[in-house]
């Protein structure tokens, strides 16, 4: 089969076109034809080595994420049938013709969808259901803070704490981005570049913040936040170090949490993908939340939806066309 192979931890230049051999499902396992693979961030943070849990990274198929269709069903597999469209959150090796996955770890495609649409979802909306709604714990009528809320996971959070009921505010890098956020569904929308989102926010009452910046924003969020308000990390893209004052945190109840999705358990996966299923794939099937797609790139220009991600320049979600 031919995949993206990671050479080396480095730049964008070490993802090369190779042609490994097909991965054998094992019994609870489905080999997926690849339509199509979302990129993410992690990816990019995998490529360079820095991801948590990536280990020696020489020889691997980065992809999180992937919409296909069942080739092989593993023996011990009981819903998936060969044909079947689904979409799956992989551990990695999205970026190829063929990849083998947790029978558990896969949806079916939702009906309104493409399966351009469908690689887009598994990675972000895992982690957004998972970050925002279980550990967060929104509810609605709160408010969230999303920073980042152009990029794949900021577009996600908008729309599901839309539907179900919260007040959303937003921080993004220009205008373009802030009115797309606007659009889909942003109470307001701050940029970062010329505004502080503390001296705008101040004041409005904040119950949850998911933050992928770190560094000197995570005082600022705990400063915004109300009383048993939560502060929730997953990335720190501008420092993982921060000073705050620890006796607010115990005055006012606030907690200080966060996650990175690969390396936990296949079970805690398996869990999150049936609350996922029947929590938001109603959401998508009324229309209510849809992912958005920047870019399209082939499977052998991995490299340049690499530096598209890094350049931050995108709105929405990238993804790479695999095979029909």
């Amino acid at each position: 089969m031919k995949a993206i192979v990671i050479q080396q931890a480095g730049g964008a230049e070490v993802l090369q076109l190779q042609e490994p051999p097909k991965p054998v499902p094992a019994a609870h396992e489905v080999l997926i034809r690849v339509q199509v693979a979302g990129v993410n961030r992690p990816d990019v943070l995998m490529r360079q080595g820095k991801y948590v849990g990536s280990g020696d990274v020489a020889g691997l198929i980065p992809g999180l994420e992937v919409a296909g269709l069942v080739e092989v069903c593993g023996a011990a597999t009981a819903r998936w049938r060969v044909g079947d469209a689904v979409c799956a959150l992989l551990p990695a090796g999205g970026y190829a013709e063929y990849v083998t996955v947790d029978a558990r770890h896969c949806l079916p495609v939702p009906a309104k969808l493409s399966p351009i649409e469908a690689a887009a979802l598994p990675e972000t909306v895992f982690t957004v259901w998972h970050n925002v709604f279980e550990s967060g714990n929104l509810q609605a009528g709160e408010t969230l803070l999303v920073h980042g809320g152009s990029s794949g996971i900021g577009t996600t959070a908008i729309q599901l704490a839309k539907a179900l009921g919260s007040r959303v505010f937003v921080t993004a890098g220009d205008e373009a981005k802030c009115a797309a956020c606007r659009q889909l569904g942003a109470d307001r929308a701050i940029n970062y570049k010329i505004e502080d989102f503390e001296e705008v926010l101040k004041g409005e009452g904040v119950d949850v913040v998911l933050d992928m910046v770190g560094g000197e924003y995570i005082a600022k969020n705990l400063r915004l936040l109300n009383d048993d308000g939560r502060l929730i990390f997953v990335n720190a893209m501008q420092g993982a170090k921060g000073e705050f004052n620890a006796l607010e945190v115990m005055r006012r109840r606030l907690s200080i949490t966060g996650s990175t999705l690969r390396p936990r358990s296949a079970e805690f996966k398996a869990a999150l993908a049936a609350t996922v299923e029947k929590h938001v794939w109603p959401l998508l099937a009324a229309g209510k939340f849809r992912p958005v797609i920047y870019q399209t790139f082939p499977l052998a220009e991995a490299s340049a939806a690499h530096e598209l991600m890094e350049s931050s320049a995108h709105i929405g979600k990238i993804v790479l066309m695999v095979g029909d």
